[in-house]
């Protein structure tokens, strides 16, 4: 409880949130229920790329993170050049003023340390560094919780995530090789903790006859992503995305000559083309489209699948979550990494190269364990659960002030 004289300890969230990603919102409404369970009396605002989508979907107020309006838009015309050129220096100042504002900054998950999948360091890597340096300038606490990372090839993009990371006053990674990426770039990570992915802290759903799945083959739902390649692939990302492409759509084509109704799930906004293309490439009443809005709604939908094939890592996080049996079409090591974690190393296939009949026979072997692994992943998430426990009451221990959890802001507002 806040004591008389004494303000709310303000909390910023911040992020690509509410943007199409539902892996990133999964992630911020998973830090959201944390605060409001361990820490009700704090007051939460964001700062994120969505506001309006925020404010609406989790109650709390919510500003844009850029300036300007066309930020991940090509700026191929001058005066579109000359916005995103003056945005970055608009951006310091408004980045500053926001965080000097809370007590606590929390970028909760997502992969903001590496370059997985395709971006230039002046978008969300010189967002994420100002955040961190603004922080430290004044005091506040900006804390990367359970984030991703990776090497990054790129020589700007990896110096602003290097000193971001150097200037974040707590972190934590959803995987070792992220803690060792980042450590490989020169950050001490000697007192950074490992554990599993926020998602795994939200709840599972309660799908009446999802049980069934274990025991005959029922639904596959496939997980598409409009893939073209990571950071280092830009040279040939058309080529890797249609070698994706055709290589899923021939194993979904295979499922339905089989009988079997396929259900295709994205993750974010922009892989609608895929599902398009593949519904217009297999003509069939047995494929069709979820139209999820959350994590929550993608893990109605694995529950409900007797098994599921997936490409982009929050995919994979709900599926795992839901103790559906799973295979990865990965992209990047981190997806490696989770599978191995729940007990489904053996079940990885290269997002790069797609083979439809090795990866369908890959898929067969999933089904003939599906009982097996069933049991594997209760037992996988029993472990996660108590792991996220243990993040959040390091967390606590980190971030928030013993005695009472609050701070007046006299000084700051004052100064």
């Amino acid at each position: 409880m806040t004591r008389a004289g004494e303000t709310p300890l303000r909390v910023g969230v911040f992020g690509l949130l509410g943007s199409g990603n539902l892996g990133n919102d999964g992630s911020l409404e998973a830090v959201l229920g944390y605060l409001r369970a361990e820490h009700p009396e704090a007051v939460v605002d964001a700062l994120c790329g969505g506001p309006e989508v925020v404010s609406a979907r989790y109650g709390i107020p919510s500003t844009r993170l850029h300036w300007y309006r066309g930020e991940y838009r090509t700026a191929s015309r001058a005066g579109a050049i000359v916005g995103k050129g003056l945005g970055k220096l608009v951006d310091v100042v408004r980045t500053a003023a926001w965080v000097r504002r809370h007590d606590v900054v929390i970028v909760p998950g997502m992969g903001v340390l590496e370059a997985t999948l395709p971006l230039r360091p002046w978008g969300f890597p010189y967002a994420l560094f100002l955040l961190c340096a603004s922080g430290r300038l004044s005091g506040t606490r900006v804390a990367l919780v359970g984030v991703g990372a990776a090497p990054i090839g790129d020589r700007a993009t990896r110096a602003l995530v290097r000193r971001a990371a150097r200037l974040a006053a707590y972190r934590s990674y959803r995987d070792a090789q992220s803690r060792e990426a980042i450590r490989a770039m020169g950050v001490d990570t000697s007192r950074d903790g490992v554990y599993p992915d926020l998602a795994f802290a939200l709840p599972t759903p309660s799908v009446p006859g999802a049980a069934a799945g274990a025991g005959g083959p029922g639904t596959v739902c496939v997980g598409v992503m409009d893939f073209h390649g990571g950071n280092d692939d830009r040279a040939r990302a058309e080529e890797i995305h249609r070698r994706y492409l055709e290589g899923t759509t021939r194993f979904v084509r295979a499922l339905v000559e089989e009988g079997r109704p396929v259900r295709l799930l994205t993750g974010d906004e922009c892989d609608a083309s895929v599902v398009a293309a593949i519904l217009d490439a297999v003509d069939s009443p047995l494929v069709t489209a979820a139209e999820a809005a959350s994590l929550a709604d993608l893990m109605k939908e694995t529950a409900a699948a007797g098994t599921v094939v997936a490409t982009r890592y929050h995919n994979l996080v709900c599926a795992l979550k839901a103790g559906t049996p799973t295979l990865a079409l990965s992209y990047a090591a981190k997806s490696d990494a989770l599978m191995a974690r729940m007990g489904l190393g053996d079940y990885c296939h290269p997002a790069r190269e797609v083979d439809a009949d090795r990866l369908l026979a890959q898929f067969r072997g999933l089904e003939k364990r599906a009982a097996e692994l069933r049991q594997t992943l209760a037992e996988r998430n029993l472990i996660a659960a108590g792991e996220l426990e243990r993040q959040f009451a390091d967390l606590t221990a980190a971030l928030f002030p013993a005695a009472g959890h609050v701070r007046a802001h006299v000084t700051r507002e004052a100064s």
